[in-house]
């Protein structure tokens, strides 16, 4: 299977694209200049002599024509790059893992995407494609550091069963990362938000905090089965009548 990342020559995209290929998938690092994607691989592959990883680069178009597609470029490109690459994603499963953020003064702060959400956004962009939400708290410097596992959980979000059973494959095949499905897409305004606060917290604190959630099977793998949707539509309806006597 090879990923695409768009955007991939930023902090987060790079990391990404050196943790997957570390763990044995093929890599195309897309940018929307050929050129500076080959500087950002041949700076990868410099960085990393001692391991064999299948990265290649490529403008975003490229990297939109491999089996799976991430968009890492700044949140407020990525429904352009999306737009831009329409036709070659298709009907694929693409993950967004961009967050839409501001600093003011000392502070983050989350900024609302029309749709809600970056995620949310891509999706309205590229109907037919399958979007699923993940990545967002990672990280960047600890997900490129090939020498250290990284310990941290990844809440996956998305309307599409295939993206989120695809997603969780990709995360489940880095040690010590393990994949949790936070819902339907509507989740990533949350999730995305979020992101702020942590931040925030590397920020007063001086770290780099990564999100472990607590109350789970430490042999949890692969993902909950979900209910149908009249099943949990009834079980709201049991809570109100509940409440109500």
């Amino acid at each position: 299977m090879k990923i695409g990342i768009l955007g991939g020559t930023g902090p987060a995209g790079s990391a990404l694209a050196a943790r997957l290929a570390d763990v044995g998938y093929d890599v195309i690092i897309g940018s929307r200049s050929a050129d500076r994607a080959k500087e950002k691989v041949d700076e990868l592959l410099e960085k990393w002599p001692d391991r064999t990883l299948a990265i290649e680069a490529g403008d975003n178009a490229a990297a939109a024509g491999a089996d799976v597609v991430v968009i890492a470029t700044p949140w407020d490109g990525a429904t352009q790059t999306a737009a831009s690459v329409r036709e070659q994603l298709g009907h694929k499963v693409v993950i967004s893992m961009a967050n839409a953020l501001t600093r003011i003064g000392k502070e983050f702060q989350p900024l609302v995407p029309p749709r809600g959400s970056v995620a949310a956004s891509i999706q309205a962009v590229v109907p037919d494609c399958k979007v699923a939400g993940a990545f967002h708290h990672v990280p960047a410097k600890e997900l490129g550091d090939l020498d250290h596992p990284i310990e941290t959980d990844v809440l996956i979000c998305s309307d599409h069963e295939e993206a989120t059973a695809l997603t969780t494959e990709l995360i489940q095949a880095i040690p010590n990362m393990r994949p949790l499905d936070a819902g339907e897409l509507s989740q990533s305004t949350p999730i995305e938000s979020f992101t702020a606060v942590l931040l925030q917290l590397n920020v007063r604190y001086k770290t780099r905090v990564a999100v472990k959630f607590n109350g789970l099977p430490d042999s949890l793998t692969g993902l909950p089965k979900k209910p149908p949707r009249a099943a949990v539509a009834a079980g709201s309806d049991a809570d109100e009548d509940a409440n109500a006597t």
